[in-house]
């Protein structure tokens, strides 16, 4: 079995999960928040494990074929971004690092942590359409293994990538941060401001597709 596209792919997902975005903003929020990071980290990686079922058992291709359903998705995952945005950046004050993350403002619980964490990765069609752009590249037809058994294969490949790589960038958030409660309420401002620039970007991309029939 040729095993070099799967290391192709993961240079690529190691270079995407490199790619600041919603999920650093996020990751840096969670980490400087006080208490584990790992929920928000498990939920983020939870919601590409949904995206890589979806295209591994070919709901994804009909999805790309209903133009107008994934503009939808994309409003719903936008205004799911400004409302995490808003959420991040409104408790920007009380930034900081707390060992036993009692009180702090932002914060929902472990469960809820994840929810929003899941919420973040799996609502995005952008990350949804990559996988559909990207996984193909690196699919072996005359490989011994199923396709759907290689989009699965190369979906968990992404999600151990993105393990590492947020759980990472939460350490070294918290680290960084741990002694500067005035970086730590910048740095979570400016997480908030991502979200919130990248919900209304998202916004905006969907205008022309929901001003066509107009």
């Amino acid at each position: 079995m040729n095993f070099a596209p799967f290391l192709g792919f993961a240079a690529v997902s190691l270079t995407l999960a490199l790619t600041p975005g919603a999920d650093w903003a996020y990751t840096i929020a969670a980490g400087i928040r006080g208490g584990s990071p790992a929920p928000s980290v498990a939920g983020l990686c939870t919601g590409y494990l949904g995206l890589t079922a979806i295209v591994a058992t070919g709901l994804g291709v009909l999805l790309a074929a209903r133009p107008s359903l994934v503009a939808w998705l994309s409003i719903a995952g936008a205004l799911y971004l400004l409302w995490l945005g808003m959420t991040t950046a409104r408790g920007w004050r009380g930034a900081g690092y707390h060992a036993d993350g009692a009180a702090l403002p932002g914060r929902s619980g472990a469960f809820g942590d994840f929810l929003r964490g899941a919420g973040t990765s799996g609502i995005n069609p952008k990350a949804l359409l990559l996988y559909m752009a990207v996984m193909p590249q690196f699919v072996q037809t005359g490989s011994p293994l199923p396709v759907p058994v290689q989009t699965a294969m190369l979906g968990l490949i992404h999600v151990v990538i993105t393990v590492v790589v947020y759980a990472l960038v939460a350490v070294a958030a918290r680290r960084l941060l741990r002694a500067a409660p005035r970086r730590a309420q910048l740095v979570t401002l400016a997480s908030g401001v991502i979200m919130l620039g990248i919900g209304i970007a998202l916004l905006v991309e969907q205008v022309p597709v929901l001003t066509r029939g107009v």
